[in-house]
């Protein structure tokens, strides 16, 4: 691309981009990828669905990666709990994402997922707040739960945690802090499975040029958001502003695709 392409490409697509830094920004303050707002913003532009899913995903590899380092480092991870959770979903996000599903059921989906991420973000005060003591959950139960989430997000596109994260503090599963942590590496390994699945599917389309420019932008955000994490922003009231803003993308949907 000359740089007359290049500008075009941003001007034309400037709304998007400053979405995606916002998105970046807040997510990676709070250890998600953000993969549900991206659908959101990607479902209103009228882009192939086929490239929505794998540019949210994308975004999210780019977004996560510097925070599971950041988890690592500061030794995080209780494995034990991680990998029954990590492994089982590896194998159903990359079936979800080879799956060929049509472009009304896919809507459909994608309505209902950001439908509950914008209830479970509009409540995540009550969720995140629990510092009670950690609760032992089976390796079967730990698997099954990795196993349905990996599943249904490969199919839609995001990395899971936003349904992982409630889930594991309404189980009192660990301390918040790990729980973001292990959202963090779950979001990952299956945005990677998610895409790998789509990418050999005969019906996966990506606009390089874009979503190049959406990586570079969730790039930057994601570093700034990982930087500033919860010392400037109030998570709380910012998750809810989000969650109006996914409420309103899955109502619309839903009633263009139901109704």
């Amino acid at each position: 691309m000359n740089f007359q392409e290049v500008l075009s490409l941003l001007l034309n697509n400037w709304y998007i981009i400053c979405l995606f830094f916002a998105i970046a920004v807040l997510y990676s303050s709070v250890g998600f990828g953000g993969g549900s707002s991206y659908l959101a913003v990607l479902a209103l532009t009228g882009l192939a669905f086929t490239q929505i899913r794998a540019t949210a995903l994308l975004c999210n590899i780019v977004v996560v990666i510097g925070n599971v380092f950041f988890f690592h480092q500061q030794k995080t991870y209780n494995y034990k709990k991680v990998i029954p959770l990590v492994l089982f979903s590896i194998p159903f996000a990359f079936i979800g994402g080879y799956l060929k599903i049509s472009q009304t059921f896919f809507f459909i989906l994608l309505g209902v997922t950001l439908l509950f991420a914008a209830i479970t973000m509009w409540t995540s005060k009550k969720i995140v707040a629990s510092e009670e003591k950690p609760v032992q959950m089976s390796i079967s139960k730990n698997a099954g739960f990795g196993g349905l989430i990996g599943f249904i997000s490969g199919m839609v596109g995001i990395g899971g945690g936003i349904f992982l994260a409630p889930l594991l503090h309404l189980t009192h599963w660990d301390t918040p802090k790990k729980i973001a942590a292990t959202a963090s590496l779950f979001i990952l390994v299956n945005s990677i499975a998610g895409l790998s699945g789509q990418y050999l599917n005969p019906e996966f389309t990506i606009d390089w040029n874009l979503t190049v420019v959406l990586l570079i932008t969730v790039l930057i955000g994601g570093q700034i958001g990982s930087r500033l994490s919860y010392k400037f922003f109030k998570p709380v009231q910012l998750k809810k502003a989000t969650a109006i803003l996914i409420a309103f993308v899955s109502i619309r949907i839903l009633w263009k695709y139901l109704i």
